[in-house]
């Protein structure tokens, strides 16, 4: 027998379809199986706007979803690489929404990742910022259950909202070029390459094995990225490509 608050929850999700009332319903379902925070008002707008002009695609989650993971429930450490906690992305409150929240620091970001049609794939995620808990086995799993109905229902719900907001386009044309309106004129395509995944918080080990080249040579390309753009570390590169996004 469906409980009766989860059945209440998804009736609401179903009626909410299509409005503006969507997102708050589908925290109430999620809610059902465990307690989570959101995305609230509290969340610094200038750090949102920079994270949708292009922090993103930094995000472990984006990556997913234009990779191809399979369709789940996935913890943001299986999904990111092997240096992201050390990445000056991860701890910023400049881009990063999750961090800017005035209610503390990001303790884990969980998160659906979810395919639509077109080739549009979505990521509805959830974290814990207050209480110092991550998610534990039995709230995960609760959570991964009902993965099913959430993603039917934004199935359902997307095509309501695809053409609403232009900036929803914007964003899709504009993420294969970001990393070139920054760093572009300046870097070959194989630094260019290599700077992309040192910004996403790979390491060289890991950097060597995406492009299928020796470690040596990715410290060589750092240098050599360094070097052309006047920056001496990953912070400071980092800082050029966010001074890019608040532009």
């Amino acid at each position: 027998m469906i409980p009766p608050q989860l059945a209440v929850a998804i009736s609401r999700l179903i009626d909410a379809t299509g409005s503006a009332e969507y997102g708050q319903s589908l925290d109430s379902l999620t809610r059902c199986a465990t307690g989570h925070d959101g995305y609230s008002a509290t969340v610094d707008r200038r750090a949102l706007r920079s994270y949708l002009r292009g922090a993103y695609l930094l995000d472990p989650f984006y990556t997913a979803c234009i990779s191809g993971v399979a369709e789940g429930l996935w913890r943001m450490r299986d999904l990111a690489p092997d240096g992201f906690y050390d990445s000056q992305f991860a701890w910023s409150r400049e881009v990063h929404p999750c961090i800017s929240d005035k209610a503390g620091t990001l303790v884990e970001e969980v998160g659906f990742v979810l395919p639509l049609a077109d080739g549009f794939s979505a990521t509805y995620s959830l974290m814990r910022n207050r209480d110092g808990q991550l998610f534990g086995d039995d709230e995960f799993a609760a959570l991964a259950g009902l993965t099913s109905i959430i993603a039917a229902s934004l199935r359902q719900h997307w095509p309501s909202i695809r053409n609403q907001d232009s900036d929803t386009h914007t964003s899709r044309r504009d993420a294969e070029l970001v990393f070139h309106q920054v760093f572009g004129a300046v870097l070959t395509p194989a630094q260019h390459a290599v700077t992309q995944l040192i910004l996403r918080g790979h390491s060289s080990l890991s950097i060597a094995e995406n492009l299928g080249i020796t470690e040596g040579t990715v410290k060589i390309h750092r240098s050599n990225i360094y070097r052309r753009l006047g920056v001496s570390s990953q912070s400071e590169l980092f800082q050029r490509f966010i001074e890019h996004l608040a532009e």
